[in-house]
């Protein structure tokens, strides 16, 4: 299971993004995403440039529930080059914005509402969304299993698994081990984490961003960085 290191907090990049890349650049996270709101264009783009440097895999994740706003962050993403596009559930306008791209698509499954983002429906809707996004020729879905606001996430989690063969990344409110554990457990190609790493809510005994970094990795490996 990849764990996506997001330079994000409270749903928006954050403002000195490319000081905290620079300080967690040998933490061994080769999964690192951003949003397209919080910084400048300028700044997203230099923020691409040193993910790319470092070897690490890209992604941006759709904030708005917007469409205009929605599909301006795909252009932002084709304009960038980044490896993977997270969110939107404009399914079908993305990926003809996106074909001939190399950018994996991963669509939100169920219904996304307001900022920072909550996720309803249950999980019939959540497989129903799953097998259409599949169908449609999308590389997975992005699932916001920890902002539901109408069913236990685990549940929800488990229906996504069960009706696609995607990739199948949770994103979103994940603030501890149990919550990792829980998702390897069920299948889940790769997971979110940004705000709980900047409060160092995902271990207090380690108070910096490294360290919150450190424990996720070894929570994954068994190995890591002590501190």
């Amino acid at each position: 299971m990849d764990f996506i290191f997001m330079l994000t907090r409270d749903d928006r990049t954050v403002r000195d993004c490319l000081h905290v890349l620079d300080t967690v650049a040998d933490a061994g996270v080769r999964h690192i995403g951003f949003k397209d709101v919080g910084v400048e264009r300028a700044t997203l783009t230099a923020l691409h440039t040193r993910i790319k440097e470092l070897g690490a895999t890209s992604h941006l994740e759709v904030v708005s529930t917007d469409r205009e706003q929605a599909l301006a962050s795909v252009a932002t993403a084709i304009d960038l080059g980044v490896d993977w596009l997270m969110g939107g559930t404009w399914v079908t306008e993305a990926l003809e914005r996106l074909r001939g791209t190399a950018i994996g698509y991963l669509p939100f499954a169920g219904e996304p509402l307001g900022h920072p983002t909550r996720l309803a429906g249950g999980p019939a809707r959540i497989a129903e969304d799953c097998r259409r996004h599949e169908a449609a020729g999308c590389a997975g879905v992005d699932l916001l299993a920890y902002r539901a606001t109408e069913a236990d996430p685990l549940s929800l989690v488990r229906a996504a698994r069960a009706a696609t063969s995607g990739r199948l990344v949770v994103a979103g409110s994940i603030s501890g081990t149990r919550q990792i554990q829980e998702l390897a457990a069920a299948g889940v190609d790769a997971f979110t984490i940004g705000s709980a790493a900047f409060s160092g809510s995902l271990d207090p005994r380690r108070g910096s961003l490294r360290g919150q970094l450190d424990h996720v990795m070894t929570t994954l490996t068994g190995q890591g960085r002590q501190g």
